[in-house]
């Protein structure tokens, strides 16, 4: 990256006391809030639309969230041989360092996050609460819909602005001068995996679920293959909660709406839900359970993608000198900054969350320094979980040729 001159930008590091924009208050806005909530000469904006955490679906953050060691944070079967390769030592070793400073009580909910799995919208509320338990402590929320035109007129020179509004970016597109004018995905790098139900069902008994299970259970389902995630089946006490996906061809997905139940689908697409039905009943008869309810199913494009550029450094370097983003730093995170599909992003935002908090903690730090370095760490952790999508996506295609020899010959890329 070109150095910044001083006709450029004014700012060469961040001031003793430094007011940070966060705009959209999902987990990772709120786990930035309540990271820079202790530390010393920083205040806090969160901007959210409304105090209503509605998400339901069930996440398990990764345990390399709290790992202690570089061991510990390899130790993933898919990418650990991955992380070995793409991050030098020094990098895993700051980045642990950090994870050592993190308040007790902070600490503490993500310890509880990477045993088990949850709703999403409980991780965010312990957040919010845990924010709001602590005092005003240097944190103002404001309920607003943020625009792009407002986030520019808010921020002073000095400032720094977080846009971790989801996959949707509030800012992403706007990150390169001249960039609004080309229009969308200017600044993001898409690739499309496929297309998928991502299905959840409740079930009256223990279930569950290994790999050796996800075969045998699909056995007679020549086409559409319900896949459900290990570790995203959970019982508690007296129900398992079970998330998985069945791949869709691009037509299915067409004719699909966003969001609908097993009635739906049996009257619109029998041949998904005739899978599922012998998926389920291979579970009934094994456990001798029920189903509780019914389907909820939600339709995607499993996407993955990144901002070419995660901060403002082309405008602090390029842009006209009275721009906003040419006086204060802009970052993206979360989804606003990388999009991974198979349930990755919500470790992966709050992966990157805590480097650039790490990074706003070294107040002698230089602000090109400080974009270099993030930017450099948004690109590792995408070539980390592109590798490891594209891991998984292989071994699922392999997984629905099984009982096709010549298919399965055909994924097969031996030399």
């Amino acid at each position: 990256m070109p150095h910044p001159s001083p006709e450029s930008t004014t700012l060469d590091r961040l001031p003793a006391s430094t007011r940070v924009h966060v705009v959209g208050a999902g987990p990772v806005g709120l786990l930035l809030t309540a990271l820079l909530q202790t530390m010393e000469g920083v205040s806090v904006r969160l901007y959210e639309k409304r105090r209503e955490y509605t998400r339901t679906r069930m996440v398990q953050l990764a345990p390399y969230l709290v790992a202690d060691s570089v061991e510990s944070y390899r130790v993933d079967a898919i990418d650990g041989d991955s992380v070995e390769a793409v991050f030098d030592p020094p990098e895993l070793d700051q980045g642990l360092a950090f994870r050592q400073t993190i308040p007790p009580d902070l600490g503490a909910l993500l310890e509880s996050w990477v045993l088990g799995f949850c709703p999403l919208n409980s991780i965010e509320r312990s957040l919010s609460d845990l924010i709001d338990a602590r005092g005003p402590n240097g944190v103002e929320r404001r309920a607003a819909v943020v625009t792009a035109e407002d986030a520019m007129a808010m921020v002073e020179p000095g400032d720094v602005l977080i846009d971790s509004t989801g996959s949707s970016s509030l800012l992403r597109d706007r990150l390169v001068p001249g960039s609004h004018e080309v229009g969308e995905d200017a600044n993001t790098l898409k690739v499309r995996l496929e297309y998928a139900l991502v299905i959840t069902f409740l079930y009256g008994q223990r279930y569950d679920c290994n790999e050796y299970c996800k075969y045998y259970k699909n056995i007679e389902n020549p086409h559409y293959k319900f896949i459900p995630m290990v570790h995203r089946t959970h019982y508690d006490g007296s129900v398992s909660h079970v998330t998985g996906i069945v791949n869709i061809s691009a037509e299915d997905y067409e004719a699909m709406p966003s969001r609908f139940d097993g009635d739906w689908l049996r009257s619109n697409a029998p041949g998904v839900a005739e899978s599922m039905d012998r998926f389920i009943d291979k579970i009934k008869d094994e456990t001798h359970g029920e189903l509780l309810g019914d389907l909820e199913i939600v339709r995607i494009p499993l996407d993955l993608y990144r901002a070419r550029n995660a901060t403002s450094r082309q405008w602090l370097t390029a842009g006209p000198r009275d721009h906003p983003f040419a006086r204060s730093p802009v970052f993206l995170a979360g989804d606003s900054a990388i999009g991974s599909p198979y349930f990755q992003s919500i470790s992966l935002g709050f992966e990157c969350a805590m480097f650039l908090v790490g990074l706003i903690a070294q107040r002698d730090l230089s602000l090109r320094e400080m974009l270099d370095r993030y930017e450099l760490h948004i690109y590792k952790q995408w070539l980390r979980v592109y590798m490891r999508s594209k891991m998984i996506k292989h071994n699922k295609d392999l997984f629905e040729s099984l009982d096709d020899p010549m298919a399965l010959l055909e994924k097969l890329h031996i030399y």
